[in-house]
């Protein structure tokens, strides 16, 4: 009797097609800022293999590769989503480069200004005249409304002038011979950087739901919008789907404030038991020929109940 061959077969590399389209392709950011996909591991698929610690194509169906994404996100298994990675070529301004490099949970490596010039002050962020945000009086971390336009127009005068300032002082240094890495100690903070950021899928959405908050700054949420609705959502859409739904147009709800609803009597007329309550949301599966809970249906029933004090 022969030896059986054990040996794995080969698995091909994925490829999405969505996002081959765009690889390598700059989004335009702010003034001369970008973002661009340089390379990608895995999709959605990798994701449900991961799940099911199975190895090549798959044998479920889209609508149960979905199912089994969804489940994920909502009950927080993050691992899955670590089997999937991304790699980005950034053109960022350091105001908002020093919010995004506080997530540790990615591979950077940035432009040098030791061994390299400073990229152009010429290229600088610049805010047109009727950005210029008024501080937040409740949030002294964010901002509230803008100044009028007119007085805007002076903010961006000398905003230019204070560019085209730090830009000579650092020129002169350059020509004089000074070192790089202290000529460059008095450039703006609107001044572009660049980097590559290689970072998983589960560490990505948790940039993105972060980053793409209201109440994030607006100049680093203009590029977590681009990374998400242009390329997240080719890349991994029944991922995005789930993110979608289960974080980004989601909340969650503090024991005092279910207290509070309780006694409002919030729950009291719903009736957990109906499935009319739950057919409009999806929550009502006919497959079998008999209406019945989905089990995500279940499991809101079961929230339901608990809001409830059952």
């Amino acid at each position: 009797m022969g030896e059986e061959n054990t040996k794995p077969s080969s698995i091909p590399r994925v490829i999405v097609p969505a996002l081959e389209e765009i690889l390598g392709s700059p989004f335009p950011v702010l003034d001369d800022g970008f973002i661009r996909v340089i390379d990608y591991l895995g999709n959605d698929q990798a994701i449900v293999q991961a799940a099911r610690v199975s190895y090549g194509a798959g044998t479920k169906k889209v609508s149960e590769d979905r199912g089994l994404i969804r489940y994920l996100m909502r009950h927080r298994h993050t691992t899955p989503f670590e089997m999937a990675e991304i790699k980005f070529h950034i053109r960022i301004h350091m105001d908002a480069w020093r919010q995004w490099i506080r997530h540790r949970t990615a591979n950077v490596n940035e432009y040098s200004t030791r061994y390299s010039l400073a990229i152009d002050i010429s290229d600088a962020q610049r805010t047109p005249p009727d950005e210029w945000r008024l501080q937040s009086p409740s949030n002294m971390q964010g901002s509230s409304g803008f100044f009028s336009v007119q007085e805007g127009e002076e903010f961006s005068r000398e905003e230019r002038k204070l560019q085209e300032h730090a830009r000579r002082v650092y020129n002169r240094r350059i020509e004089k011979g000074m070192a790089r890495e202290q000529a460059r100690k008095d450039l703006p903070l609107s001044t572009y950087t660049e980097a590559y950021w290689k970072i998983d899928l589960h560490n990505l959405l948790h940039f993105l739901s972060l980053r793409m908050d209201p109440h994030a700054q607006l100049e680093i949420r203009r590029y977590a919008d681009v990374i998400g609705k242009e390329i997240v959502a080719k890349w991994v859409p029944l991922t995005w789907e789930a993110f979608l739904d289960y974080r980004i147009n989601s909340m969650t709800l503090s024991g005092p404030e279910i207290k509070m609803l309780r006694e409002m009597g919030v729950f009291d007329n719903f009736n957990v038991d109906n499935l009319d309550n739950y057919r409009k949301a999806g929550f009502v599966s006919d497959k079998k020929g008999v209406p019945e809970l989905t089990r995500e249906g279940k499991e809101v029933q079961e929230k339901l109940r608990k809001l409830r004090g059952e």
